[in-house]
């Protein structure tokens, strides 16, 4: 038999040589992990991990690092968004994996010629995020390849690509992927403006229940919603009824007008999340102007949760000048079950239609106004006796509103998120009320009227402040931030704008290095007064025994007035480690910001004033935290490797030698 002639050809091993073999594995430094556990138990561990924590396992040894090579063919979900990725280098991160279910990326290196790699068959969650080189393809393949999509997010199509995309195309991704629940398109459809634009959506899954638009001009939002009423007629088959279970829409349009929010309420009844913005090139005529008649048929079925309607003014300065407090009274009476509501260029509401919010919806825990010119503290007068739990409140650009209306506010013990940015008559007191809220992490305070005096009682505060905003703040100096620096608040502190503030100077900076506070996120962009030895102390910072600079994600010196070409050199390795995020000058010296950036591939160097950081990121509390602060695993695994491998075929020595 062969079993027994293999029984017999097997050496025998008695128990006291077996012990001895164990210890002696145990015992060698140089075994190899993979002897010491089963393979399918590493698998197991290994598959758990997110990406960052899996390149940290790889980074270690050589074992590991076969491991987590071998793991990337089987991982459920790939997630890079930190970096964004050549072709070369993700070619070997994303071998066949049958098992991947979830693919999200920052595409703004990548090109048509990378589908082939995105669009995975086993996907069901797709993000896709700056995919301003890619063409229409992109929709179709995804359509072909992708059956079994449910969630699909596509930002920055074609951008810069000036593409003529096919109706054809998309209608490929919303046919083909049946099972769809979720669809954003941030982007400009009017590519799209064909008459077979409305009609594709008949096509589309049943299950879809969120939508979102990055820019669709009103003409072919009209006619698709003039479609969805017609397919909801008794005379139609329910099969082809579009939307039918659409629950979330956000839209970008040309303008907001009393027609379109019939239609909606018309079209969509199961709304529960609408969020609208427009943004006028000219001031608006009557007819496609929103006025109090629009308000009175938004949630006339009762069942809206969030609400947003703002007025950007991104073309225009330019208002919702037709509604006024009666227009939002009875808006209010059939938003009872309200959550979250945000309304911006409301400009003729005065504190009694806002005061009617807060006390006709409970449920209300985000409240955001915008260019409320006619706010007053009366809105907050008699906060106390409500029964509101607000735990997110923004109230920017409102002018009237002073620290006695903020002081009524703070009743909300709830209050996690304050926005008060360009409330200008804001001043001191205002923080000496906040700085006691108990679960307060974010506070934003630009162009305040705040002075040193103010930041002192923040200091001796006992909120748990993670990110805080003073850009713009002109009256504060180095003295008030060397106390709040030193105080037990400011300690937790992980993200940080001082951006504008004339006094400024490296002395401030100097107590944040002193004080050792572990910011990922730090602007300081057009002080004067900031210069090359601020640069050099954060450079040469250590939290926590970590390497030089090593918590810095994001650093902002835009435009400020002592940076020469000596900061340059700081931001070379091995400082900086995690830096992915640099505002500079870029006339400071161009050769040497081009010779940075191409030793730095993973950091982007923005040098034309722009604002730095991912719009898709949510900046709040502990995002960017780091649980070590060596040098960055993600970048060292994939660049830097310290170990070789022997197996000309293994997936990481490939990467290493692209």
């Amino acid at each position: 038999m062969v079993g027994e002639d293999v029984e017999k050809a097997a050496p025998t091993i008695t128990g006291g040589e077996r012990r001895r073999r164990e210890g002696n594995l145990a015992s060698d430094p140089s075994s190899g992990m993979e002897h010491r556990l089963p393979s399918t138990v590493m698998a197991t561990i290994l598959s758990k991990l997110d990406l960052r924590s899996l390149c940290a396992v790889a980074a270690s040894c050589r074992s590991f690092r076969s491991c987590a090579a071998h793991t990337l063919s089987f991982i459920p979900s790939f997630h890079l968004l930190e970096i964004a990725p050549t072709l070369d280098l993700l070619r070997p991160l994303l071998p066949p994996n049958p098992y991947l279910r979830s693919l999200k990326l920052d595409c703004s290196r990548l090109d048509d010629s990378s589908i082939v790699y995105l669009a995975r068959s086993s996907l069901q969650e797709l993000w896709l995020h700056n995919c301003e080189k890619f063409s229409g393809m992109l929709l179709s393949e995804l359509g072909r390849k992708c059956p079994d999509l449910r969630s699909v997010c596509l930002s920055s199509l074609g951008v810069h690509r000036r593409f003529s995309a096919l109706c054809s195309e998309l209608k490929e991704l919303i046919t083909r992927c049946s099972r769809l629940e979720s669809l954003s398109l941030l982007f400009d459809v009017a590519e799209f403006d064909t008459p077979e634009f409305a009609r594709l959506w008949e096509t589309a899954s049943d299950k879809l229940d969120s939508l979102e638009i990055g820019y669709i001009p009103v003409s072919m939002l009209t006619v698709l919603l003039d479609l969805a009423v017609e397919t909801q007629l008794p005379s139609r088959d329910a099969r082809l009824s579009l939307f039918p279970n659409l629950q979330k829409l956000c839209l970008s349009v040309d303008y907001i007008s009393d027609h379109l929010m019939r239609s909606l309420s018309s079209g969509l009844p199961r709304l529960t999340h609408l969020d609208l913005q427009d943004a006028p090139i000219e001031e608006p005529i009557l007819s496609s102007d929103l006025t109090n008649l629009g308000l009175q048929h938004i949630n006339q079925y009762g069942i809206l949760k969030h609400i947003s309607l703002i007025r950007s003014q991104e073309y225009l300065f330019t208002y919702f000048r037709r509604v006024n407090d009666l227009g939002i009274l009875l808006m209010s009476d059939t938003c009872t079950a309200l959550e979250s509501i945000s309304l911006s260029g409301f400009c003729r509401v005065t504190d009694t239609g806002f005061r009617a919010i807060i006390h006709s919806c409970s449920n209300l825990r985000k409240l955001r106004v915008s260019h409320g010119s006619q706010l007053t503290d009366l809105v907050f007068h008699d906060m106390s006796a409500t029964s509101l739990s607000l735990t997110h409140v923004s109230l920017r650009w409102c002018n009237l509103l002073t620290s006695i209306g903020i002081a009524r506010l703070s009743f909300n013990k709830d209050l996690t998120v304050i926005d008060l940015r360009d409330c200008r008559c804001l001043g001191d007191e205002a923080l000496k009320a906040l700085r006691h809220l108990p679960k307060l992490h974010t506070l934003l305070l630009d162009s305040t009227d705040i002075s040193d005096t103010g930041v002192s009682f923040l200091g001796r505060g006992t909120c748990p402040l993670a990110s805080l905003s003073l850009r713009g703040c002109r009256r504060l100096t180095d003295a008030c931030f060397r106390s709040l620096f030193s105080s037990s608040l400011g300690q937790g502190i992980r993200v940080l704008d001082l951006s504008r503030i004339p006094n400024l100077s490296d002395n401030g900076i100097l107590s944040l290095a002193k004080a050792r506070i572990p910011i990922t996120e730090l602007r300081v962009r057009e002080c004067p007064r900031i210069g090359d030895t601020a640069v050099m102390a954060l450079a040469s910072m250590r939290v926590e025994g970590g390497s030089f600079g090593s918590s810095m994600y994001l650093l902002d010196v835009y435009d400020c007035g002592g940076i020469t070409p000596l900061s340059i050199r700081w931001f070379k390795k091995p400082y900086f480690p995690r830096l992915r995020w640099l505002g500079v000058t870029g006339c400071l010296n161009r050769d040497m910001v081009d010779s940075l950036v191409r030793s730095r591939s993973f950091l982007h160097v923005a040098c034309r004033g722009e604002e730095l950081g991912m719009g898709f990121w949510d900046s709040s509390f502990g995002l960017y935290h780091r649980e070590d602060d060596e040098l960055d695993e993600l970048e060292q695994w994939l660049l830097e490797g310290e170990y070789d491998n022997d197996d000309e075929d293994d997936v990481v020595m490939e990467l290493l030698e692209n």
